[in-house]
């Protein structure tokens, strides 16, 4: 591969580190399998942004998303969502749980670095365990995707893996990962980096995932931090 500009370059470096697309459609392929959430529910801070109105969302982008199940619950509450994933295989099983649930929402299959939606703004994004399976350089990549997509005045959410936590969590130094040519699974995230990494936009909270005591209708895990930034 010739690198011609910094794209070029994001591709290579990607090419290193990050889990194919082929791993995807193989992790989504066994619906039955144990992964916690690989379930019906919504996240549980998903639920409370919405019902103390904490956010007010008439337009959504959901990326990473999965089997649907956040997506769904969003377009329950009478948003209009945009539903992305790398898997086809999550795509696909998405748009049928939608159907069984009798709502309408767009889904793509692209990588979001990829993704072109021309002239739409979006007034939330939601990220369920997309961010932390990024490469470090894609953090530069993420924000122009935030800036891009999202609405002045809009929200953006991240669900992501403490660091050193039971589901993963790497917290090794962003070197050590280029050296050692892997992600170990997913990058572990503390309250003070996310502070850091999105310190252009308000921070609105940034706290642990609730995991116990939790309606039956809400999906929590522990060892997950959650977090809420306002575009201003």
């Amino acid at each position: 591969m010739l690198v011609k500009n910094n794209e070029d370059l994001y591709e290579l470096l990607d090419s290193l580190l990050r889990e194919p697309t082929e791993f995807w459609n193989t992790f989504y392929k066994d619906k039955e399998k144990n992964v916690p959430f690989f379930c019906d529910r919504p996240d549980e801070h998903l639920v409370k942004y919405i019902e103390r109105q904490i956010i007010k969302p008439r337009k959504v982008l959901e990326i990473g998303c999965g089997n649907g199940r956040n997506a769904i619950y969003l377009a329950q509450k009478g948003c209009t969502v945009t539903a992305v994933d790398l898997s086809q295989r999550a795509i696909d099983w998405a748009k049928e749980q939608a159907d069984v649930n009798n709502v309408n929402i767009q889904f793509v299959c692209e990588n979001i670095f990829n993704l072109n939606l021309e002239l739409q703004e979006f007034d939330y994004i939601y990220d369920s365990g997309c961010f932390h399976h990024l490469s470090p350089h894609r953090r530069v990549s993420y924000i122009q995707f935030i800036n891009k997509y999202l609405k002045n005045n809009g929200y953006f959410s991240i669900s992501a893996f403490k660091e050193n936590g039971k589901y993963g969590g790497s917290s090794l130094s962003d070197k050590q990962y280029y050296m050692d040519r892997t992600l170990y699974g997913g990058l572990g995230y503390s309250k003070e980096k996310l502070q850091i990494l999105f310190s252009e936009f308000q921070e609105i909270e940034i706290r642990d995932m609730q995991h116990n005591n939790l309606n039956r209708d809400e999906f929590g895990l522990e060892d997950f931090i959650v977090c809420i930034f306002k575009k201003v």
